[in-house]
């Protein structure tokens, strides 16, 4: 389970609406207005929140737009949270849509008690909130992703033969073209991470289950006098203002630990030691920790996690080491480097 948390995004001062955002978030559902859709793909899909489904766009950015009373230029109007199950835990799913909608309710109310705050004296609970979910079922190849980084180099050879072609053809230059476009089919084949018998391409449609959901939560509580920032430098503590002992701060380790145990919880998901958020985040911290912790597995579980790994995109050893004497600082150092680009380029929320 990936989960990344983001302030608004828009400059230096934040935008007074909403909208860009949302018309964003409304991209899948433009692509799918006119076509006819295979038997069991997901159609369109609409913004829902802890009680109501089938919102609208308007109605997003109305309700989100008004929210943001005595909020300063330099303040976000909103937090977008993105959850991105991976393809184990998808299969764990019956029905995509459904099942990500009643997990998404399940999991503001992890976010709601990840925060060290309180309202006219008393915790805050999902009523105090104003957010927005939708489901999308869909994902593009970035320019940050591991295959997209490692095809460039055969990439950026293509796009010169290719302007070497374009040359003779239009007689700024000699050559054979035949050959040069011989040259473009070899390499095209040899590029390292294809999908369907094609090399992968930045923009190219990820193959399998991509089903994923965005989030956007008011900055304002639901009265709109109260501020709830996720974004916090303060994770949760107790300090003295005039006299009174105030709360303030936001766990983030902590909801996203509680939003993989409900998952596990709602779905009956066996979680493998390589997915939990606690993993992943000492193989970045301390990986000497992480590979001790591994190597105590059960083997089963062992080569299962190693399989996860791989499937990520994060470097891997030659073979699984059976010694505490392999784990080197070296390849902890390397390993270590590797995962913190293959977590960014996969929306990893660390």
């Amino acid at each position: 389970m990936y989960i990344t948390i983001s302030a608004q995004k828009m400059g230096g001062n934040y935008s007074k609406s909403s909208a860009d955002f949302v018309c964003y978030l409304e991209k899948e559902n433009q692509s799918l207005e006119q076509e006819d859709l295979p038997a069991g793909q997901a159609g369109m899909e609409h913004f829902f929140n802890q009680y109501g489904d089938e919102i609208s766009a308007e109605e997003v950015v109305r309700e989100i737009d008004g929210n943001t009373a005595k909020l300063e230029k330099h303040e976000p109007r909103f937090y977008a949270i993105t959850v991105s199950p991976s393809k184990y835990e998808l299969k764990q799913l019956q029905n995509h849509s459904e099942d990500l909608r009643k997990y998404t309710r399940e999991i503001m109310k992890d976010y709601v008690t990840s925060f060290n705050r309180e309202i006219n004296g008393r915790p805050i609970t999902i009523d105090d909130i104003k957010y927005y979910a939708k489901i999308e079922h869909q994902r593009t190849f970035k320019g940050t992703d591991f295959q997209i980084r490692e095809n460039q180099p055969y990439a950026t050879k293509i796009l010169q033969l290719k302007t070497e072609i374009r040359n003779v053809q239009e007689g700024r230059a000699e050559g054979n073209v035949r050959k040069l476009e011989k040259e473009i089919g070899k390499l095209e084949r040899e590029a390292p991470h294809q999908q369907n018998g094609k090399r992968i391409v930045q923009g190219m449609p990820k193959e399998g289950n991509q089903s994923h959901i965005h989030i956007i939560v008011s900055r304002k509580d639901a009265s709109n006098k109260f501020s709830l920032s996720p974004g916090s430098k303060y994770k949760a503590s107790d300090v003295e203002l005039n006299g009174k002992t105030v709360k303030r701060g936001f766990d983030r380790d902590g909801f996203f630990t509680k939003a993989e145990k409900t998952f596990d919880k709602t779905f009956s998901y066996q979680r493998n030691f390589a997915e939990t958020y606690k993993a992943r985040k000492d193989f970045i911290k301390n990986p000497k920790i992480y590979f001790a912790s591994l190597m105590k597995l059960p083997t089963n579980e062992k080569v299962l996690a190693f399989k996860i790994m791989r499937k990520s995109g994060i470097p891997m050893m030659p073979s699984i080491p059976v010694t505490q004497a392999q784990l080197a600082m070296k390849i902890f150092n390397r390993l270590r480097r590797g995962a913190e680009v293959a977590i960014k380029s996969s929306s990893i929320g660390i």
